[in-house]
Formats: structure tokens, sequence, C-alpha cells
């Protein structure tokens, strides 16, 4: 028996120890767009917020850039990839049927024998992947666990579909989470809008991404912020001990009135990463996260409320401590 496929001790909570980040090099501006549809840098920045985002090269995959961020993480955790024990990749867009990334990820890095398993729950998908990982280190099935959200949507955006080209980008964000004495993620909070499952779509015959943007954003300011005092509520906190809102990083314009809408504290900081990284979907929010404490912006040991919600139409969203 192989030292990852030994049986973990139960533990009382777990807790993220670590994260990292990939954005691919290339940049696509909003000028740039202005050149492949009809639209303009104005009229982008006006409805989206967003003034840049990262575009994968043709030959590379959701898993390479899962395995950078993951590399990453683990660096800022200070541990060896031979203590993990649990590979979660949080995709909608990776090329593969089978093998999963995650099983790309453990293959890339080396692990010896871990449980390695995709999650496909879109926008939300960091958040389910990191209660499921949560959930295994409380039951004994990890100890160690590598939680990655990555997204290739350049392989699925239609670059004549003016309402969605300009949103959508590639990129990977990971965390550690680790078995600790005390709990570091909260309970999750997670369901789906069956009425709203056409919402966001990836689907045939077109595979691309498509959305009805007026929907998600009436569900986002109408629902999204009763789901967000659910998740702090479960955590048995208040709104006003929360120090970073990190919500799905889909559009500047529906984060701002989200945010706004919640009783946060005056000093609290809410991530716009969307701006410069577009929307990579289950990557939005480990992206923001990583590179907002990669950036000094976030304090150290900080309390978050994470919140995702998208295709599915699904959400999710717990409290966590940063490290």
């Amino acid at each position: 028996m192989t030292h990852s496929s030994l049986p973990a001790t139960p533990a009382p909570g777990s807790a993220i120890i670590g994260t990292g980040h990939y954005r691919p090099e290339r940049v696509l501006t909003n000028i740039d767009l202005e050149s492949i549809v009809e639209t303009s840098d104005d009229w982008i920045r006006r409805r989206t917020g967003i003034e840049e985002r990262h575009i994968a090269a043709e030959s590379e995959t959701v898993a390479q850039m899962a395995t950078h961020a993951a590399r990453a993480a683990l660096e800022d955790a200070g541990i060896e990839p031979s203590e993990v024990t649990q590979v979660i990749v949080a995709t909608c867009s990776d090329e593969e049927r089978s093998p999963s990334a995650a099983g790309r990820v453990a293959q890339a890095l080396g692990l010896s024998a871990p449980a390695a398993f995709d999650i496909g729950a879109a926008c939300s998908g960091f958040s389910h992947a990191l209660a499921v990982a949560d959930q295994g280190i409380r039951a004994g099935a990890s100890h160690t666990t590598l939680v990655i959200g990555a997204e290739k949507l350049s392989a699925k955006t239609d670059y004549t579909d003016r309402t969605t080209c300009i949103l959508t980008a590639d990129g990977a964000g990971a965390a550690v989470v680790q078995a600790a004495t005390e709990p570091g993620i909260f309970p999750v909070v997670w369901g789906t809008v069956p009425d709203l499952v056409d919402a966001v779509t990836i689907s045939p015959p077109s595979g691309c991404f498509s959305q009805n943007g007026r929907q998600v954003l009436g569900w986002a300011l109408r629902e999204a912020p009763g789901i967000a005092e659910r998740v702090v509520a479960a955590a048995g906190l208040q709104m006003s001990d929360i120090d970073v809102f990190v919500p799905h990083q889909a559009n500047l314009r529906m984060i701002e009135p989200l945010a706004a809408a919640l009783d946060l504290r005056e000093d609290a900081i809410v991530a716009d990463d969307v701006t410069t990284s577009g929307s990579t979907s289950a990557a939005t929010i480990p992206l923001a996260i990583s590179r907002m404490r990669e950036a000094g912006r976030l304090p150290a040991g900080a309390t978050a409320l994470l919140l995702g919600f998208g295709g599915g139409f699904s959400y999710a969203g717990q409290v966590v401590r940063l490290p």
C-alpha cells in the first residue's frame, strides 16, 4: 500500500494553508476585441468593468494550467507533493472526457495514488470542490487536498457573439487544504435553481458558452444577498465579521451592487480581479484570492466570504479563514 492510499484520521476541521494561480501569457484587451467583433472599449468597460483577459495558447490545456496553479499553491503552503492525498479540479471546459483533469494533475506532479476527480458545477465549482475537500478531511478520507479551479473558456467561446466573448477568459487558481485542529473552512450553503438551468450553457450543437445575462443578473441581485447571509449564519458569524468578500468574478457591474446589498463593514475588501482576468468560471474565486494575497491586499488570517453561482444553475458558498 502506497503512502497516499493509507487511510487518514478524521479531523475536527480543515484549513486553507496555501494558494496559487496561473494566467496564460497572452493578453486580449478590449481594444483587441474591437478588431474581432462589433464592440468598443468604452462599451465593455461600462457594462462589465473588464479591461483585459488572459487567453491560453491553442496547445495549452486545462490540466496544464491547473498543474501550474497547484505547484504555486504547494510552494506557498511549504509542503511537498508527496503529502497530497486528494486532488479535486473544478472545471466545465476540460478538453478530455477521460482521464479527468485531476488525474492529469496528479500524474504531472508525480503524486502517489491520490484520490483524483473533477467537479462540473461551472462557476460555483470551486466552492463545491472546497466543501467536498473539507468534508472528506473531516471524515478521514484525506489529509491534504489540492482544490483547483481551472478553465479554458476561450475554446468554448463564439468570438462573433459580443455579449459573451467580452467576458470569457482562461486561467487557474488553487488552494492546499489540510486537516486542522480548528475549522478554517465553515459549512457550505449550496443548491440549484431548476427554473434557470438553461440560463448558462455550454451545449451542442455549437459547444460554445451562452448565457441569458438578464436572467443571471436578476437572480444575482434578487437572491444572492440572501444566500450570502445564510452562508455567514452557517459559520456562526455576523456580516460585520467578514474581512473579504470574494464572489464569482463574472462581471464587475454585478459584483458592485451585490456587495452593496450586504451589510459589510466599510473597510471590508471586495474582490475585483475580473477587471484584468475576465470571467474564468470555476477559476475566478481561487484566482482572485491568490492574486490578491500575492499583491499584499489581504491581511493574514482574514475571514473571507466566498460565493459562486452560474451554470446549472448552481450556487455554493462558505466562509473561510485565509492563510
